[in-house]
């Protein structure tokens, strides 16, 4: 049974960064954001909160130069990884930073410090942590990230990854999937028609594509088919797709409003 008090919410690295300037920040657009989740999480202290991120302009770039998703065999690639990783971490450092500044109680948790792999597969996790942090009242945060693999020898798990892992072991209500699209379009790229709900249960639409801009974690079309069946294993569980560009629409998402796409 998902927990009713509990939601997870992500800010898609093209909300956060130019993905099309390596680690490039949108320090603003990130302030904004976090003031929306702070008063938030003010006006309700009964409801939980975990945060995720995803690594955009900061990981993306070195990832698809040394090819880490697909593993780590060789002395470059390992250096490679170390790069994904350290620009990763810089990103997470500057959520965390701007965060402490709005007095919102973020605790990391690094991927590439905690998770074991095997062929993409999260193996071990210890997520005793996290829901520790939850039930002190305080917003766990996890992101886009390099982890050592059993099978390959490292890779990257997004934070979709993440947080299919997660929502199997704590059962959010719901997970909530920030970026600068505004759901998923059944004419893409032309974006005039919005799907405003998609059943857990249809076929992925063959219309549904990948990012605009590089991303090694796959784009829409990945997101949509682990959401979808993500929803069909934990029933009564709802994934919102939306555009939180626009001042106050993240609150809006957060306080329960209809916008972008609802799968479900």
């Amino acid at each position: 049974m998902s927990d009713q008090s509990l939601t997870f919410l992500k800010l898609g690295g093209s909300l956060i960064t130019d993905k099309d300037q390596p680690e490039t920040a949108l320090i603003d657009q990130i302030d904004e954001l976090l003031s929306q989740i702070a008063c938030w999480h003010l006006a309700n202290p009964n409801q939980r909160l975990l945060l995720g991120h995803g690594s955009g302009s900061f990981g993306h770039h070195a990832a698809a130069k040394f090819g880490t998703r697909q593993g780590v065999h060789t002395p470059e690639e390992a250096l490679g990884y170390q790069q994904v990783w350290f620009s990763a971490r810089k990103l997470n450092q500057i959520i965390i930073e701007r965060a402490h500044v709005l007095r919102l109680p973020l605790v990391a948790f690094p991927p590439s410090a905690a998770i074991t792999a095997d062929d993409h597969e999260i193996q071990t996790w210890n997520l005793q942590p996290i829901a520790q942090s939850l039930e002190m009242g305080l917003i766990p945060l996890v992101y886009g990230d390099v982890v050592s693999d059993l099978a390959i020898g490292g890779t990257i798990l997004s934070t979709e990854d993440l947080f299919v892992h997660l929502a199997r072991a704590i059962r959010p209500n719901r997970i909530l999937l920030a970026g600068r699209i505004k759901g998923v379009y059944a004419d893409f790229p032309a974006n005039q028609h919005l799907l405003t709900h998609l059943s857990a249960q249809s076929e992925p639409f063959a219309f549904v594509r990948g990012s605009a801009s590089q991303d090694v974690t796959g784009g829409m079309l990945t997101k949509v088919q682990s959401m979808q069946a993500l929803c069909r294993e934990l029933p009564g569980l709802s994934v919102q797709i939306f555009s939180a560009v626009s001042p106050g629409a993240l609150r809006q998402a957060l306080d329960g409003a209809a916008i972008g796409t609802t799968i479900n």
